[in-house]
C-alpha cells in the first residue's frame, strides 16, 4: 500500500507548514489527487487517520479533491481529456499525448488554529 508512503509525506508536509505559520493544531486538510496517479481516496484516508495520530493534523477533516486527467496531444496540437496514461487522443486519434495533469497528489489549502 504506498498510499501509506505517501500520507507520512503528506503530514511532514501539513506539519512543517503548521509550525511554520505558529498554528497549534490542523483542523482541515484539502488535498488535490489526480484520477491518473494510481492512489485510492478511501486507502489514503484511512492511512491518514493512523499517520496523523499524535501530530498537529491528529483530528483533522481530510477533504480530496479529484482532478481529470489531462493531456497534450503532439499531433493535433490540443489540449485534450484523458483516462489513462497511454491511449489514443479523443480529438484526432493519434498516439502521441502526453499527460500535463491528473497525476498530481498536492496540498490544496489547509485550516489552522
Amino acid at each position: 500500500m504506498h498510499e501509506m508512503a505517501l500520507t507520512q509525506s503528506l503530514i511532514a508536509i501539513v506539519e512543517e507548514t503548521a509550525r511554520r505559520e505558529r498554528a497549534t493544531r490542523v483542523r482541515v486538510v484539502v488535498v488535490e489527487i489526480g484520477v491518473l496517479g494510481h492512489v485510492e481516496p478511501e486507502a489514503l484516508r484511512f492511512c491518514f487517520d493512523v499517520v496523523s495520530r499524535g501530530t498537529l493534523a491528529e483530528g483533522a477533516r481530510l477533504e480530496i479533491v479529484t482532478m481529470p486527467g489531462q493531456g497534450w496531444c503532439l499531433d493535433c496540437s490540443r489540449s485534450v481529456p484523458i483516462t489513462g496514461r497511454f491511449g489514443p487522443c479523443p480529438d484526432c486519434g493519434g498516439q502521441r499525448v502526453q499527460m500535463t495533469s491528473g497525476g498530481e497528489l498536492r496540498v490544496r489549502e489547509m485550516e489552522v488554529t
